[in-house]
């Protein structure tokens, strides 16, 4: 009967790429009422009332808002959300 078998050491330690963030954008649209997308920014992420104003503003006059960020799949469970309550949202890299 042989021992114990050797584990190999590694010398090299592994290293996790960073996590890149990524941007939920809400787009400005025709069709829903301001109120309305400052009520979902409230209801859906508990934003407060000034902050869920100010991002709807800034869809409504610039055309779209970068509403939250964090790792990808959560800003694609997030996107999914807004479309489900007719908002139009996309996905992106920060820094694009």
């Amino acid at each position: 009967m042989s021992g114990p078998a050797s584990v190999p050491v590694m010398d090299e330690q592994l290293t996790a790429a960073p996590l890149v963030p990524w941007q939920l954008v809400v787009w400005d649209d025709p069709v829903n009422l301001m109120s309305y997308v400052a009520r979902i920014f409230r209801t859906y992420f508990g934003y407060p009332q000034e902050k869920a104003n100010r991002l709807m503003l800034a869809v409504h006059n610039d055309g779209h808002a970068v509403v939250a960020t964090g790792p990808r799949e959560t800003m694609e469970v997030h996107a999914q959300a807004m479309h489900g309550f007719g908002l139009w949202a996309t996905v992106r890299e920060a820094g694009e």
